[in-house]
């Protein structure tokens, strides 16, 4: 097998990893620098889990914590002069997958 790869869960997402990919998950609790470890394996070399494969474990290292674009949501009511704008910018983690 030429491109080991995973599968992992983590902030209700799944993600398909491989050694040195870069990846944007929900915020989690860590400082830039710090490594990471997911437990949550689904998938691993070809060995499906159920739910998760057995002692499996995905390290990584936190590249930045920030926040994607803003996305505006406009409500608008006709004749009743009712108009609501809101914003959000949801929090992201960027991590790099180290080792297997």
């Amino acid at each position: 097998m030429a491109n080991k790869y995973a599968v992992i869960e983590t902030g209700g997402k799944q993600y398909r990893v491989s050694a040195g990919d870069s990846i944007y998950v929900e915020k989690l609790e860590v400082s830039e620098g710090d490594k990471v470890t997911f437990d949550k394996v689904l998938l691993l070399d070809g060995k499906v889990g159920s739910p998760f494969v057995d002692g499996a474990s995905i390290t990584g290292t936190v590249e930045k914590q920030g926040k994607q674009k803003k996305v505006v949501t406009f409500k608008y009511k006709a004749k009743k002069h009712g108009h609501v704008k809101k914003g959000h910018r949801q929090p992201y983690t960027k991590v790099t997958i180290q080792e297997f």
